[in-house]
């Protein structure tokens, strides 16, 4: 089965980081995506630059509207993900729990849908 892991967490706890504390998590982030590439787990592992980047796109009645940044406020931030395959939910949520980043934020676990497949 594959999951994809959506890493959640604050910007501004990113940006209120030192140099040193920052390379640490790159690293040990790094280092688990290396770590899982070794156990044949991962699939896709990437993180996103600010959400002051984002573009969102919204279709309703016809009419396309394009706006920049976050389409809605909101406490945390998708920072990232990793996609996994695993033999269940059970074992992708204990690789979501060794994701650095969830020390500071939230990981949301969820399947991947399979469209077109019988």
């Amino acid at each position: 089965m594959k999951f994809l892991c959506l890493v959640y967490g604050e910007e501004r706890t990113l940006d209120a980081m030192s140099k040193t504390e920052m390379e640490r998590l790159d690293s040990d982030s790094i280092g688990y995506d290396k770590e899982l590439e070794r156990s044949g787990h991962l699939i896709a592992a990437q993180a996103l630059q600010s959400v002051q980047t984002a573009t969102c796109i919204r279709i309703r009645d016809d009419q396309v509207d394009i706006l920049d940044g976050p389409f809605a406020e909101t406490k945390e931030q998708l920072l990232g993900f990793v996609m996994v395959e695993t033999r269940d939910k059970d074992e992708a949520i204990e690789i979501a729990k060794k994701i650095p980043l969830a020390r500071l934020g939230t990981i949301e676990v969820r399947p991947i849908m399979k469209l077109g497949e019988d």
